[in-house]
């Protein structure tokens, strides 16, 4: 079994005015990124957001004081950017479709991920997304 993740593709980090934004280069992979998500999805595939979700009145999490506040949670700049919104609102009630949210940079910390891959006897990965070598 195959699974696509999809890491931080938020408003807060591809957006022109986002936060952490990455500007130019990660709104450039949107078409190449919804089309890969769409065909994982239409092969029946599991199809994860891992999104990052901050409180910056949290005065223990570290990132709180390397980063401005980002990926707040129940702000637009954590909305899915672009299309992807748009995939994700359509298809977010359905089985092979998990949000996630995810408080530090790996997926795995802190969250279920590694179970319910496990549990879908998931053996390999496709990871999409901006910001996915921290």
């Amino acid at each position: 079994m195959k699974a696509l993740i999809s890491i931080d593709y938020t408003n807060d980090f591809v957006a022109t005015d986002g936060k952490l934004t990455t500007g130019a280069a990660g709104q450039a992979i949107e078409t190449a990124l919804v089309q890969q998500t769409k065909h994982y999805f239409d092969n029946g595939d599991f199809v994860v957001f891992a999104i990052d979700g901050h409180d910056p009145l949290d005065r223990y999490h570290p990132e709180n004081k390397l980063f401005p506040p980002h990926n707040v949670l129940g702000t637009d700049g954590r909305n899915l950017f672009g299309s992807l919104a748009d995939f994700y609102q359509a298809h977010k009630n359905e089985a092979t479709v998990y949000w996630m949210d995810k408080r530090h940079y790996s997926a795995f910390s802190g969250t279920d991920l590694d179970i319910r891959l496990r549990e879908r006897g998931i053996t390999e990965l496709c990871l999409t997304g901006v910001c996915t070598d921290i």
